[in-house]
């Protein structure tokens, strides 16, 4: 079955999970051939491993506390925090608390 991405135009529920987050699961809400959104869902503890890609993005949290580890430094994010990363920019997530978190990352075509 394939996955459904949102269309132009549709819209996309980005409401905290709240009581479902627990079994709730990471999914592309958005894919374009320049433009990706997705809901990534973190329990407590989990962690997204640093990385990097190519396009701009942002990173927002939704609901819960993340840390943002970047190369030189660590923030806290809570939830209505919003961050813009430069492209190639090495990033990555730990989950303090079960989380989500909306990424917006800009694709660039090859």
């Amino acid at each position: 079955m394939a996955i459904h991405h949102a269309s132009s135009g549709e819209f996309i529920d980005i409401r905290p999970l709240k009581g479902n987050l627990k079994t709730a699961v990471t999914k592309a809400l958005f894919k374009s051939d320049h433009l990706e959104v997705s809901r990534i869902v973190m329990l407590a503890d989990e962690e997204v491993p640093q990385h990097q890609v190519t396009g701009e993005m942002t990173v927002q949290c939704l609901e819960g506390k993340v840390e943002l580890v970047m190369e030189s430094v660590t923030q806290t994010m809570r939830a209505g925090d919003l961050i813009c990363l430069a492209g190639s920019e090495p990033h990555g997530l730990k989950a303090i608390e079960d989380s989500t978190v909306l990424i917006t990352m800009l694709l660039h075509q090859t």
